[in-house]
């Protein structure tokens, strides 16, 4: 057990007892309790497992590359991270009555924590109009595939609201030079 976390359920104002069932849930399974990002994580042979977490209205358990899990149960529940996925509470009795199957789910996470999560790049099509762009100069397609794939996403999300093709361009011409500086469309 490792002393960040038993501070952080000490001061946690909600979910306390949620925490501390699903702390020993994990222990249990044989992973290394670790803080990481403010949060209790747990990892085996270093790689992230699970992370346990508390929001408003529930808690979770957060399973690093949850994509890679078999999910019979219908419970991982996918949400803005491409490989992670989570099992929300409401009540220590959920996680009770749930227990030996949230077990399966943490013993084949560990058993595919060495794995890597295959991100698909650019989920969402490249509109014609940035795609001429990106065709006609290079320099603004190399730039483009520098970035990260959240501030490409943010890019090709933004020029596909766009109804018109006319809108469409201009957004393009408008962003192409924050591209070539490496930046996203928030930055």
């Amino acid at each position: 057990m490792n002393p960040n976390v038993d501070e952080y359920l000490r001061k946690a104002k909600q979910w306390q007892e949620e925490f501390a069932k699903l702390r020993m849930i994990v222990l249990d399974c044989g992973l290394t309790e670790e803080f990481k990002w403010g949060k209790p994580c747990y990892t085996f042979r270093k790689s992230n497992v699970v992370i346990i977490q508390g929001f408003k209205k529930f808690c979770a358990l957060l399973f690093c590359k949850g994509a890679l899990l078999n999910n019979p149960h219908c419970v991982l529940k996918q949400f803005g991270w491409q490989a992670a996925r989570r099992i929300p509470y409401t009540d220590v009795r959920e996680i009770v009555e749930m227990e030996p199957v949230l077990k399966a789910y943490i013993h084949e996470a560990k058993e595919k924590a060495g794995l890597e999560v295959n991100f698909k790049r650019n989920p969402e099509p490249i509109p014609e109009e940035f795609q001429n762009k990106l065709d006609k100069i290079p320099a603004l397609k190399t730039a483009f595939d520098a970035l990260t794939p959240g501030r490409q996403r943010g890019f090709i999300l933004y020029f596909s609201r766009a109804k018109q093709s006319k809108t469409r361009e201009l957004r393009v011409e408008k962003c192409m030079q924050q591209i070539l500086d490496g930046k996203g469309l928030n930055d």
